[in-house]
């Protein structure tokens, strides 16, 4: 996907005219699903505005996305409630040939981003959008009752996965690019060894790329944690700088004059307090029975890119008392999964777009301004993709296409089922686990 995704974007560039039309159309369609049946319910979904506040720039479908689908589907209609924040301008929405309006009680599909703010939902509606209610996060609750008792049904972009765990949609390969971008800019700055601007200052993702043609990094050393999209998004931006990839071994015994990172998975991470091995799925089940390994990475790592989940009961990679230590060598730190006091636990809280780094004392552990001596600084923004804005939504939008509307157009699956934390107000069999979180007084 990412190849194609860049072919659109690069090949214009050296002069070939292409066309390349959406893959995605021979998967989401086939003959008779293109034929609207006299049984057939209408699929009209509504793209909402962004209520929360700061307000998310990102949408779940671009105008070309829109133009394509009603123009292959009969059975669908797509409305845009306006919105001066989108990225994609209500005027770019119209010339596609989409309905603007504030009005969306005929919809029967709400797609949004971010989470919806309780006054502006609609009841008995059926919403799909990043809830953050699936970890019982104290902050959502209250957006849980509201929901419950406005007896919504939620789709959970979080929660919809392939039968091996993967995520089918999400937006973490634009943030491991925009987060490991700050990151390498927080240690340039830091070191003043050289200087790099703003994801959000250029166009896009190509121009981007097009702003690394002569950087030249010093020999630092790097720790990318992870496997997902987050980390894959980390390793497309250490490749465009050159640095070089180092196996385990070679990086914690050897010293290099270019640029180095290794990349760390679960089983370089975490072994089993009895067995010394790593099971994947049993380490997601039962992760307070392992210890993590990261400490051997102390001494030689001058830039930490985090991209590993975490959930409360894994074990961090460092303690707050570890960064005292006269071996931790490790100055920035791009927490770009971004868990409070979470895996990295000098995570302090979220930053901001415009101001995206903060120092952390090693000693004291409190906040600090960046660059200090002393400190290390902490790049941990919550909404990175809103730095690429365009290229993030149009990826998202595909994935949304190819593998999660047709299965909702068509009537519902085993996908749909178990990412749906809410039907009509009550939960699913599968998110049982919430009731107490859920329940309202």
């Amino acid at each position: 996907m990412l190849f194609v995704f860049l072919l659109k974007k690069v090949m214009p560039l050296r002069g070939v005219k292409i066309e390349i039309k959406y893959d995605f159309y021979y998967i989401f369609s086939s003959y008779q699903s293109r034929i609207l049946h006299k049984n057939s319910t209408m699929l009209v979904i509504g793209l909402i505005k962004e209520g929360k506040v700061p307000a998310d720039n990102r949408v779940a479908l671009t105008p070309a996305q829109c133009k394509f689908l009603i123009k292959h589907f009969p059975d669908i209609q797509i409305k845009v409630q306006p919105s001066p924040n989108r990225c994609y301008k209500d005027a770019e929405y119209q010339q596609a040939g989409i309905e603007l309006t504030n009005n969306l009680s005929d919809c029967n599909l709400l797609l949004g981003i971010k989470e919806v703010p309780v006054n502006q939902l609609i009841p008995n509606k059926r919403y799909a959008f990043f809830s953050h209610t699936k970890k019982m996060q104290p902050y959502n609750q209250a957006l849980m009752h509201a929901m419950v008792q406005n007896k919504i049904t939620l789709i959970d972009y979080e929660c919809l996965e392939h039968k091996d765990g993967q995520r089918i949609i999400g937006f973490g390969f634009f943030a491991g690019i925009v987060g490991a971008h700050n990151g390498m800019m927080a240690y340039g700055n830091k070191s003043g060894a050289y200087h790099l601007e703003r994801v959000h200052k250029v166009k896009d993702y190509l121009e981007l790329i097009h702003t690394y043609f002569g950087l030249k990094l010093p020999p630092v050393k790097i720790v990318v944690t992870g496997s997902g999209r987050v980390a894959h998004g980390i390793l497309e931006i250490m490749n465009l700088m050159d640095v070089q990839e180092v196996e385990p071994e070679d990086y914690l015994t050897k010293q290099f004059d270019y640029p180095v990172y290794v990349q760390l998975k679960g089983a370089n991470l975490y072994s089993h307090k009895a067995t010394g091995k790593y099971n994947r799925q049993h380490f997601h089940e039962h992760p307070h029975e392992y210890n993590c390994l990261f400490s051997q990475y102390f001494s030689e790592t001058d830039i930490l890119m985090n991209g590993i989940y975490w959930s409360n009961d894994m074990p961090r990679l460092f303690e707050l008392d570890d960064m005292k230590r006269t071996d931790f060598r490790i100055t920035t730190i791009a927490d770009i999964t971004d868990d409070k006091f979470g895996s990295v636990p000098c995570n302090l809280g979220d930053s901001t777009i415009d101001e995206p780094v903060y120092g952390v004392n090693k000693n004291l552990g409190n906040k600090t301004a960046p660059c200090e001596m002393g400190s290390i600084d902490i790049m941990a923004v919550g909404n990175l993709p809103n730095e690429l804005p365009r290229d993030a939504s149009r990826f998202f939008g595909e994935q949304l296409i190819k593998y999660i509307l047709n299965d909702i157009r068509t009537g519902g699956s085993e996908l749909i089922e178990k990412a749906t934390i809410l039907a009509e107000g009550k939960l699913s069999h599968h998110f049982e686990y919430l009731q107490e979180y859920a329940a309202v007084d």
